[in-house]
């Protein structure tokens, strides 16, 4: 089963709970970010996507960059090095590095949780359901229904 979390700018209200929840959760370390688009009202949050083919897993020297059964993109803490090349590879600027922890820290779409039958956090606190927790399935067979329904409308108005 591959998860994945949906962010919609649009439902997006920045307030920031997200970045609270995430914080409390992985010690003080907030793996999502709210950016708020200049001299405008829109808000996108931000956080690991968790890519199908993840660059960070492909140039991690030691492997410490990993997928989990749900297709969450994960750092080994205990085998990462500190060197940086995920950093660098990611397209999306997403691991970062962090000097005190001397390894690369990113959204694990709240591993513990999801071992526990629950939800990220970012989803469960966001008050517009912004972030959404979803099985990758579901939102492929709702594409399919909203493409159905696009494409049959104007024959139903015939």
């Amino acid at each position: 089963m591959t998860v994945l979390l949906i962010m919609d700018p649009k439902k997006c209200i920045g307030c920031r709970a997200c970045e609270v929840a995430c914080e409390t959760l992985h010690n003080g370390i907030s793996n999502i970010t709210v950016y708020t688009v200049e001299d405008s009202l829109v808000n996108v949050p931000l956080t690991c996507m968790h890519c199908k083919d993840a660059q960070c897993i492909n140039i991690c020297p030691v492997g410490a960059m990993k997928r989990d059964e749900d297709g969450a993109v994960y750092v080994d803490s205990l085998q990462c090095i500190g060197c940086g090349m995920c950093t660098i590879a990611c397209p999306f600027g997403i691991p970062m590095l962090y000097s005190e922890l001397k390894v690369a820290v990113k959204c694990d779409l709240c591993m513990d949780r999801r071992k526990a039958g629950l939800k990220p956090a970012c989803a469960t606190v966001c008050p517009a359901d912004a972030i959404t927790y979803r099985k990758i399935e579901d939102v492929a067979a709702q594409k399919r229904e909203a493409t159905v329904t696009k494409r049959a409308a104007p024959l139903a108005k015939k």
